[in-house]
C-alpha cells in the first residue's frame, strides 16, 4: 500500500466522508486475462480483509475476476479482494489522493472511480499526497482499463469555485456516469466518451455550510432499470426518484423510515434497495436497511434493518453468494483526524 507522496501530509481533524480515485496503473498486464484473478468459489459470510491503514470506503462485485474491488481513503488506490480477504494493487495512480465510489462496466472493460481530497478543515488531512490547495477541492471521475488497471482518463469534476467531494457513482446501461457531489449537491454526467456536465442541481439536494466548512448531502445513488436514478441525502436520510430523460422532474420517495447516515446503496436484482448507514456525522445508526417499492419508488417501505457489529458501515456489494456490507473503520479515522487509523477491514453477508 505504499505511494509516492504528491505533497505534505498534513495532520489535523477530520470533517466528512467519502472521495475517491487517481491515474497511473501500477500493474498492468499485457494478458488477455484479468489482474489477480480468482476462481469462483462461495464467498465465507464474513471475509476479513487484510492491510495497513488501507480504509476502503467504497466496494463493488467484479464478476470478471468473481473477486471484490475496494477502494482507499488513505492510499488512494484500488484493490483486487477475494475470499481469502488480502488486498492486491490494480491501480496505484499518483494523481488520486483518495479513492471511493468504486463501478465495473464489463460491457465496456472499464473499472470508474471517484477520486478526492477528503477534507478536515483549515490545517488537516490524512491522505497521502494531500495539500492545502486540494483539500475539499481535488475531486473528479477517473476510468481505467478493467482487466489491467491502465489509466484511460480523468474527468475534473471540482473545477467550479466552492467544496467539492466526488462521492459515489451509478451506471446506466449505455455507459453514462453520474457522480455525487457530496458537498456542492450537484449530480455530474460523464459520457462514455468522457464529455462531463451537471446532470442535475437543486437547492433541495444541497446540505449548506455551516461554519466555513461544507456538510454532506449528497451521497450514494444507484441505476434502476426503469430509467432513473435513486439518490441519498446523508444528511437528512432522504431518498430521491430522479428520471434519466427529466432530471429537473425529480421527487422525493415517501418513505416508511428516512435513513439518515445513509452512506452506499446497492440495487438487487430482486428489485431490493440495500442502504448502509453509519453515525460519523449524522444521528442515525451503524446499520444496514433493505427498503422495497411497489409503485416503482414514488413510496418505499422498511424490509428490514439490523444494526451492524462493526462500526461505520459505507457501502453494499451484490454478489452471487450474497450481499455485503463493508465496513473498515472510518469513525476512527475520521474521529482522530487521521491521526489514528486501524489495519484491515470487514465484508459482512447479510
Amino acid at each position: 500500500m505504499r505511494r509516492r507522496l504528491r505533497g505534505t501530509i498534513v495532520p489535523g481533524v477530520l470533517v466528512l466522508a467519502a472521495a475517491l480515485m487517481a491515474p497511473t496503473a501500477a500493474t498492468a498486464q499485457a494478458a488477455d486475462r484479468p489482474v489477480h484473478s480468482v476462481p469462483g468459489a462461495d464467498l465465507p459470510a464474513i471475509v476479513q480483509g487484510s492491510g495497513h491503514a488501507i480504509h476502503p470506503e467504497g466496494v463493488t462485485w467484479d464478476p470478471t475476476r468473481n473477486a471484490f474491488l475496494i477502494g482507499s481513503l488513505r492510499y488512494g488506490t484500488v484493490s483486487v479482494v477475494g475470499a481469502d480477504g488480502v488486498p492486491h494493487t490494480l491501480v496505484e495512480d499518483p494523481y488520486l489522493i483518495a479513492t471511493g465510489g468504486v463501478r465495473v462496466d464489463v460491457a465496456r472493460n472499464r473499472l470508474l472511480v471517484t477520486y478526492d481530497d477528503v477534507y478536515a478543515g483549515p490545517n488537516a488531512l490524512l491522505s497521502v499526497g494531500s495539500t492545502a490547495e486540494t483539500r475539499g477541492r481535488h475531486a473528479g471521475l477517473a476510468i481505467y482499463d478493467l482487466a489491467t488497471g491502465a489509466l484511460e482518463r480523468h474527468i475534473d469534476l471540482g473545477e467550479a469555485p466552492g467544496w467539492h467531494l466526488a462521492n459515489d457513482v451509478a451506471l446506466d446501461p449505455v455507459g453514462n456516469a453520474y457522480v455525487t457531489d457530496s458537498f456542492s449537491g450537484h449530480i455530474f454526467k460523464v459520457t462514455p466518451s468522457g464529455e462531463k456536465s451537471t446532470f442535475l442541481y437543486d437547492p433541495a439536494l444541497d446540505a449548506g455550510i455551516t461554519d466555513d466548512l461544507p456538510n454532506v448531502g449528497l451521497n450514494g445513488i444507484v441505476y434502476h432499470p426503469g430509467g432513473y436514478l435513486l439518490a441519498v441525502r446523508y444528511d437528512t436520510g432522504q431518498i430521491f426518484r430522479i428520471p434519466l430523460n427529466h432530471p429537473e422532474g425529480f421527487t422525493e420517495v415517501t418513505l416508511q423510515d428516512k435513513v439518515p447516515g445513509a452512506d452506499g446503496m446497492a440495487l438487487a436484482p430482486d428489485g431490493t434497495l440495500w442502504a448502509a448507514t453509519n453515525t460519523i456525522r449524522s444521528n442515525g445508526i451503524d446499520g444496514v436497511f433493505q427498503l422495497r417499492s411497489d409503485d416503482g419508488w414514488r413510496t418505499a417501505y422498511t424490509v428490514s434493518k439490523h444494526a451492524s457489529p462493526e462500526a461505520a458501515p459505507t457501502t453494499v456489494a451484490i454478489t452471487p453468494s450474497g450481499d455485503y456490507v463493508l465496513s473498515s473503520n472510518l469513525n476512527v479515522l475520521f474521529g482522530s483526524g487521521g491521526k489514528e487509523t486501524r489495519d484491515g477491514f470487514v465484508l459482512r453477508r447479510y
